[in-house]
């Protein structure tokens, strides 16, 4: 029990309402059009929120490897930086949930689908491909984070794996307009990770790790960041007028000027001080998105 707290910590809780983000878009959508399953929805969030944790301590135990988690790092000191769990606690952690992934992500498919078809091996690949991409960002020789593909990944699996995916899974059916709404959620959620790039950015310089403020600066990463974030919000309503929404369902804009004091913060701001706008970016991406939602249902 005494461990319980580092592994807890290992999990980086913060993150989750990010991560479930595109499930509950995608999900909802198909609600506003009469098509839901509850079960399909838990075993979502649940498969999600379980390759989320698996990605935060792959993260954790490749950055220890590579010697980038150090004192100089500006973010959250780590439960194996502090020495308070071990390699091989976090290994075992990061059996559990491959373990608890694969029976999640089994017990989602089959929700839908209950014999193999075309469509279910493809959700099976989809989901061993979530595995092997939730390790690969910091671990092995070749982790792609640490060449500046994380915002790709980011955006294909948080933004269009996981709206489009859930969609379907919901409707057994997909169309261009939720690409639309996936867009925006991948938008964000790659501005989450690029801000989390901005405020590391010596420490991963130093350390070899290209990252895309580590390619192009500083200064230009932060109008990369605004560029993300007015994007997100072209795309929604974009997707507003594709499928002819009343007026009412443009409801999301108004946490624009949200938006706008964390783009006046992060432009002033530099190093530790942007970790503090790191919760409050992850909780305006789940404003965003509750208010899409509330605004097709509601209104």
């Amino acid at each position: 029990m005494s461990k319980l707290k580092y592994y807890i910590k290992s999990f980086r809780l913060r993150t989750l309402p990010l991560s479930v983000s595109g499930i509950i878009m995608g999900s909802f959508i198909a609600f506003s059009e009469e098509k839901f399953n509850v079960y399909t929805f838990v075993f979502a969030i649940a498969t999600t929120l379980s390759l989320q944790i698996l990605s935060n301590l792959a993260n954790e135990l490749g950055d220890i490897k590579k010697g980038t988690d150090n004192a100089n790092r500006v973010g959250p000191i780590r439960s194996l930086q502090q020495g308070k769990l071990s390699i091989s606690n976090i290994r075992q952690m990061i059996f559990l949930f491959i373990m608890l992934s694969i029976v999640f992500g089994l017990s989602l498919i089959y929700t839908v689908w209950d014999v193999l078809t075309l469509n279910s091996l493809l959700f099976i690949f989809l989901g061993l491909l979530s595995i092997l991409s939730a390790l690969a960002y910091t671990l092995g020789k070749n982790a792609y984070g640490y060449k500046g593909l994380g915002d790709i990944f980011v955006f294909v699996f948080f933004g269009l794996v996981s709206t489009v995916g859930s969609y379907f899974l919901m409707s057994n059916s997909i169309n261009f307009a939720i690409f639309l709404p996936a867009f925006s959620v991948g938008f964000l959620s790659v501005a989450v990770l690029n801000l989390n790039n901005m405020r590391d950015v010596e420490n991963d310089k130093n350390h070899g790790k290209i990252t895309i403020p580590v390619k192009i600066g500083l200064r230009k990463a932060k109008i990369y960041h605004i560029f993300l974030i007015i994007s997100a919000f072209v795309a929604m309503i974009c997707y507003m007028n594709k499928i002819d929404a009343n007026f009412s369902a443009y409801l999301f804009i108004l946490s624009f000027p949200i938006f706008l004091f964390h783009i006046s913060a992060i432009t002033k701001e530099t190093g530790k001080i942007l970790d503090r706008q790191m919760p409050i970016l992850t909780f305006l991406t789940l404003l965003f998105t509750v208010l899409v939602i509330v605004g097709l249902l509601f209104f």
